[in-house]
């Protein structure tokens, strides 16, 4: 699967621009500012319905303007999908694919899959678990339509719990027949969850390791481990154990909306002990699995978008990464950098065509 060609209209710095892509790797050169990172979040949209950076829509249209429009031509398995977003001030978003409206936007999820690296993912690591939680539901979800479904009624689910602790707090009356029954619910869509999560990172974690020991050219030992309550207990037990506690803070403490990942370096918290090329280096090979995974997955290779990854990694680390990207294991690769010299030498060391794209000011010249 590769992205043929890019068009959009009052895109956040850009008023008008269009390009025609190469099947191999794109690279997006320019100063800071200039507007590459954004070029890579308009095919962010396209594939996942919103943009990487900003969940508010509005907030991508160009000042000014009153709309925004982007547009996709992509080759998949021999067939041409075009794929359009739009989003007008104070009105819900659209989304057509070859010209019909989508009812549901979980719809196009995994149609197009795609794997972004940016410096932005450094809240992975340093930032609470939310995040962790993120990574893992943004890959499940590209290759299970059921997963996000299974998601939000979770979330719902938890809400109403969370609700009636607090009605409990408020009020004093407690109706253990209903929580019992808000339980039930809580307990059938967690456990189902907590299988996907712990199935996946089954999978996941021999790829990843793979991936770092590659980029590190073996030089250091790293960890990724899934951390649930549920590996201890069953959801239900865990339920009743903690209603007490749950009663006193008002919100349910047991759950899948507490898992975590945490990872190690030579046996320490990353986070903590980790240097910036460390972190950085863990961070892509995470991604990188992802990519893998969704390959294994799909039976065809995502988009990969590399967003200004060069900086604070080694010279001997970039040169294996992009030995990495640019090799048949993957497929259409989109890059951003500050320096167009510093692309044209990695690719040429490793006799790799690289298409060029100068970006300034909200204007892409070839």
């Amino acid at each position: 699967m590769y992205l043929q060609q890019l068009s959009f209209l009052n895109f956040k710095n850009y008023t008008e621009a269009e390009l025609t892509l190469s099947t191999g790797v794109n690279a997006f050169v320019g100063n800071n500012g200039a507007g590459k990172t954004n070029l890579l979040d308009a095919v962010h949209y396209l594939s996942l319905c919103k943009s990487y950076f900003n969940p508010i829509d509005s907030q991508q249209i160009k000042q000014g303007a009153d709309f925004f429009m982007i547009n996709g031509v992509f080759e998949k398995n021999g067939n041409k999908e075009v794929v359009a977003c739009g989003v007008k001030r104070n009105q819900k978003k659209q989304f057509k694919r070859n010209k019909k409206d989508y009812q549901r936007l979980a719809d196009h999820i995994g149609l197009l899959p795609l794997v972004m690296i940016s410096p932005y993912d450094i809240s992975i690591i340093i930032e609470g678990s939310e995040e962790r939680r993120k990574f893992i539901d943004n890959v499940i979800s590209q290759t299970d339509n059921h997963y996000l479904d299974e998601l939000i009624a979770y979330n719902k689910f938890l809400a109403n719990r969370n609700a009636m602790l607090k009605l409990i707090a408020d009020t004093g009356r407690y109706d253990p027949d209903l929580l019992a029954v808000l339980d039930e619910q809580l307990t059938a869509s967690g456990t189902r969850i907590f299988e996907k999560r712990r199935a996946f990172m089954e999978s996941f974690t021999p790829i990843f390791n793979q991936h770092y020991s590659f980029i590190s050219a073996g030089a250091e030992e790293v960890e990724l481990v899934y951390e649930s309550q549920l590996l201890n207990d069953n959801l239900a037990n865990l339920l009743k154990k903690t209603i007490e506690r749950d009663r006193i803070l008002e919100r349910t403490t047991s759950g899948i909306h507490k898992d975590d990942l945490q990872f190690n370096i030579h046996g320490m918290p990353m986070k903590k002990f980790g240097s910036q090329g460390q972190q950085k280096s863990f961070l892509i090979a995470l991604k990188l699995a992802q990519y893998t995974f969704l390959t294994q997955k799909k039976g065809f290779k995502p988009l990969l978008l590399l967003d200004d990854i060069f900086d604070k990694l080694d010279e001997g680390r970039v040169t294996k990464l992009m030995q990495m990207v640019s090799n048949n294991d993957f497929g259409q690769v989109l890059i951003t950098d500050t320096s167009i010299s510093r692309v044209q030498n990695i690719f040429e060391a490793i006799n790799v065509d690289v298409k060029l794209f100068k970006v300034a000011e909200g204007n892409i010249d070839a």
